[in-house]
């Protein structure tokens, strides 16, 4: 099981998911669900939430499907922590279909390979192989309460098989659950800065609300990996023909998971269940000790947030760069890097690229490129 500990452990550190520590801090299952899924996105420091105005709004917020008359098919294609060389990769597509009178719907399928197994005995007698996945699909949908303000929601079944066999007498299931998000986006009117046009969009995202996951019988639940997303960005024109614009975006986002301890009295043998992603929603909110495996460390609730900031620059709509930079705590994730991207815009065919490059030297997620295809039709 040497293999599958690796991928899993390297998954975890590469997403930024918290660690049991003995404050309260919980392990958040299927961490896959916190990729950002599509390049655009990617390139410019993993923002979105407030921009949200393609078919990949189904994960930054689902809102922006609300504002959106066009039928896409995106697809994104990562090898995922490419520096593991551990033959993991990252699939995401995503369709969405307009129906006058009702709105935009949505559909999204993610798949996260980790690779082929290999089962042992106690002994390290080989008994046979089996692949590790994680997969989530499901539906969303934004609807307009006026022309500058939108609510969406979005529903996903999840699906995550780590391993088989048994752990200490108890059978490895596959495990699953369901996960709700909850959406807002506002978009003001377009208005003048000199002679140029210019428009400001806010908007926030709280994602996979739904029920932990457990793997064994009697094991410990996981929450998912709740997380509360919001953000900025503004758009202007560089040159009154409207040729040349550029848009600055910001998100803040903070995963809202806990553990509650259930037993014990804090000096040592406790047992600690994970909170409901309901509970977490209104009690993540204070500081918290976390044991980072050399020293127990205090995370305010600043520390505990996951800052993004990008920028893009678009020609006549059919060319696009990219940049930006992503920002956690060294004891929250300590995902630090700077991100790249191109896109290219051709009558229904869009293509768009991303590439980080991490500030910590040997990172999981150094040089991971994304690709992805956007296909519009009117």
């Amino acid at each position: 099981m040497r293999k599958i500990a690796l991928s899993v452990v390297a998954l975890f550190l590469a997403t930024g998911a918290f660690y049991t520590s003995a404050a309260q801090v919980g392990i958040t299952a299927v961490p896959f669900l916190q990729i950002e899924p599509d390049s655009r996105g990617a390139g410019m420091g993993n923002t979105g939430v407030a921009i949200a105005d393609n078919a990949s709004a189904m994960f930054w917020n689902p809102a922006g499907l609300a504002f959106q008359n066009k039928n896409q098919i995106s697809i994104t294609h990562a090898n995922w922590l490419p520096a593991f060389n551990a033959d993991l990769f990252y699939d995401y597509a995503v369709g969405t279909y307009y129906v006058e009178g009702i709105g935009t719907i949505g559909g999204h399928i993610t798949f996260l390979n980790l690779g082929e197994q290999v089962r042992t005995s106690s002994d390290n007698v080989e008994l046979g192989r089996f692949n590790s996945f994680e997969l989530a699909g499901g539906l969303s949908y934004g609807f307009e309460i006026n022309e500058n303000f939108a609510l969406g929601t979005g529903f996903r079944f999840i699906y995550s098989s780590l391993a088989e066999g048994d752990v200490g007498g108890q059978k490895i299931n596959p495990g699953s659950s369901v996960g709700v998000d909850l959406a807002a986006l506002y978009k003001s009117d377009p208005f003048q800065i000199g002679s140029r046009n210019a428009n400001f969009n806010a908007g926030f995202n709280l994602s996979n609300i739904g029920p932990s996951i457990q793997y064994t019988d009697n094991a410990q639940k996981d929450p998912l990996p709740t997380v509360l997303r919001a953000g900025w960005a503004f758009t202007t024109e560089l040159d009154s023909r409207g040729y040349n614009t550029l848009t600055i975006a910001n998100d803040i986002s903070k995963i809202m998971a806990r553990n509650e301890r259930v037993s014990g009295d804090g000096e040592g043998g406790d047992t600690f269940e994970a909170m409901s992603s309901f509970e977490a929603i209104f009690n993540s909110w204070g500081s918290f000790e976390r044991d980072n495996g050399t020293e127990v460390v205090s995370l305010s609730l600043v520390d505990q947030l996951m800052f993004g900031t990008g920028l893009e620059y678009w020609y006549d709509n059919q060319f696009a760069l990219r940049t930006g930079y992503y920002h956690e705590n060294e004891n929250n994730g300590n995902r630090r890097f700077l991100t790249f991207g191109a896109g290219l815009r051709y009558n229904i065919v869009g293509v768009d690229f991303s590439y980080i490059y991490t500030i910590e030297e040997d990172h999981p997620l150094a040089n991971t490129i994304r690709l992805s295809l956007l296909l519009t039709f009117n």
